[in-house]
């Protein structure tokens, strides 16, 4: 019979290098701040999402066009834009009736290429 078990290293050690454990735990962000960073990286988590970001790094957008471009419904796009204005990755602004959609900041777009430059790197 094969052994499905996985060899992990471990750290065999009873020693607590406290000077380093401080040192990082100082440098911590704290709780909350923590949180709110892995509720950003949830929302990342959707390609449809990714997908609507993408388009927004190119041009601001209204329902409609990001519906056409990416060949699903309004509904459906007012979902996930619904949810990247919660998370402010997205802004918005009204034009007549025509709502049209753009990158809350500089930010959201350094942090996709950062996730572009890791996933191609080898």
């Amino acid at each position: 019979m094969q052994d499905n078990k996985i060899d992990f290293e471990r750290c065999d050690c009873t020693v607590i290098h406290e000077d380093v454990v401080n040192l990082v735990r100082d440098s911590m962000p704290h709780e909350e701040s923590l949180y709110d960073l892995a509720d950003i990286f949830k929302v990342f988590g959707d390609t449809t999402r990714i997908k609507i970001l993408y388009a927004l790094f190119a041009s601001e957008m209204c329902v409609c066009d990001i519906a056409v471009l990416l060949n699903m419904t309004q509904s459906a796009i007012s979902h996930q834009l619904r949810v990247l204005k919660q998370a402010r990755l997205v802004k918005f602004r009204k034009e007549g009736k025509v709502v049209y959609y753009s990158l809350d900041d500089d930010h959201i777009k350094q942090i996709f290429d950062q996730g572009l430059i890791h996933i191609k790197h080898k």
